[in-house]
């Protein structure tokens, strides 16, 4: 259906070397990123922070639509991922997301949302991509 690319360029090897990530949509525009962005507090971003703005929108949005499916027409929605990069032996692991989800839904019983927050959040494309522990807690107000 849609295919969407990103590019990254690397100059230099291990931790003295220096990439820079570019969408087409612009969004990132040779965005730094290197080994002190992953790890330390360098300007810049990382693949578990993508990783992270991408689990926690594809759920939100996953939520959403289910909730429109379901009638619901008003509210708010909050995700925040939390992507946890683990040491492996001598590699490394993308080992969990861990979703926190702020919501308010006029009308829907805490049933009915926590069923269709599990739906979203077994469903979404990058759950189903992620090869991790997915967990969820919510919050309903």
């Amino acid at each position: 259906m849609t295919t969407r690319t990103a590019t990254a360029r690397y100059e230099g090897f291990g931790k003295e070397g220096k990439g820079q990530l570019t969408t087409p949509s612009g969004v990132l525009e040779a965005t730094p990123y290197s080994f002190n962005t992953r790890f330390g507090d360098e300007k810049g971003t990382n693949p578990e922070e993508l990783i992270a703005a991408a689990h926690a929108g594809c759920f939100t949005m996953a939520l959403s639509f289910a909730l429109a499916r379901a009638g619901f027409s008003e509210g708010s929605l909050e995700t925040t991922a939390k992507v946890k990069l683990e040491q492996q032996g001598e590699g490394f692991a993308v080992t969990r997301s861990d979703l926190v989800l702020e919501a308010q839904v006029p009308g829907i019983s805490p049933e009915q949302f926590a069923e269709l927050a599990a739906g979203a959040k077994a469903n979404c494309p990058i759950s189903k991509l992620l090869n991790a522990e997915i967990t969820l807690e919510h919050k309903l107000a």
